[in-house]
């Protein structure tokens, strides 16, 4: 394995919740985890936005970290996200997430006061300096607050040696082209906007951050595959036809479609965790008929 390059479809568990008391279910996250290796990710990356992770409390997210590295167990590389509003709590989660065997951390800052270039470059420099294993920046203003630059992402990743790789979620095709064009091509880059994924892999990312394989594994593997084979006609064609069901799930919100879906594929990972609320009747019958197409 790659000290710093993760290739392929890095696949998003949710983080199920117990019924009752509303706890972490471990049970079934490892049962998930399972699903997601057995149907083919590259790596998998616990406690994202699609996970929920702003949702858990500490000892919630240290228990869904530590069970996702051991259920993982090496078979593809683990890696853990981390954000937080303070320096000191995304420290602290990145050293636990090192202590209890992943591969990675991806690293989101996220803001209540708009923070400076120069407080989001002092962020990472200090959580990387906390740790040995490598730091993939993730930018994504829609979650975050923050929207960091080719720029800034170029120079953080030049400047401090543990910040390794970027997924980039802002939705705009051109920044990635301009982070290669910045970096010459030197800096491995990551999709995380699923409506993009065609022309992320076009533009030279190595990698697609994802939930959808919660729901479709084989989809993304195949536009991974011809991509990675120079077959645009095939790459069309597989990314067209799971277009509108990536554009639901991102729609209407990743923990509650993909756990919508998981349950219409006969998965119980329950519900999000409030204030999100499970998907509606109609979103449902359109998620359904959205499956379905794929699986004809």
């Amino acid at each position: 394995m790659s000290k710093n390059l993760f290739k392929g479809i890095i696949s998003y568990p949710i983080t199920p919740f117990l019924t009752g008391d509303g706890g972490v279910d471990i049970k079934t996250l490892e049962q998930l985890i399972d699903r997601l290796i057995q149907d083919g990710s590259h790596a998998i990356a616990p406690l994202g936005s699609t996970g929920e992770s702003a949702y858990l409390n500490d000892e919630e997210w240290n228990a869904v970290a530590e069970a996702s590295v051991k259920q993982v167990a090496k078979r593809v590389p683990t890696v853990v996200g981390i954000s937080d509003l303070t320096t000191q709590n995304a420290v602290r989660r990145a050293k636990f997430a090192e202590k209890v065997g992943a591969d990675a951390v991806m690293v989101l800052p996220i803001s209540y006061w708009k923070l400076t270039e120069r407080e989001i470059f002092q962020h990472y420099a200090t959580i990387s300096e906390a740790i040995s294993i490598p730091v993939m920046l993730y930018n994504n203003p829609a979650t975050s607050g923050l929207d960091l630059s080719p720029e800034l992402i170029v120079r953080i990743i030049k400047e401090i040696d543990n910040v390794t790789m970027v997924k980039e979620s802002s939705g705009d095709i051109q920044r990635m082209h301009r982070i290669t064009q910045l970096s010459n091509a030197e800096i491995p880059f990551y999709n995380g906007s699923n409506p993009l994924a065609l022309e992320a892999f076009a533009a030279g990312a190595v990698g697609w951050c994802t939930a959808a394989p919660n729901l479709i594994p084989a989809w993304p593997l195949r536009l991974y595959e011809a991509s990675l084979a120079g077959d645009l006609k095939q790459a069309r064609e597989v990314f067209y036809k799971q277009l509108p069901l990536l554009q639901f799930i991102l729609k209407g919100g990743l923990p509650t479609t993909i756990k919508a879906g998981l349950q219409l594929r006969g998965f119980d990972a329950g519900v999000p965790r409030k204030p999100l609320l499970p998907l509606d009747s109609a979103g449902q019958n359109e998620l359904a008929a959205l499956i379905k197409q794929l699986d004809g």
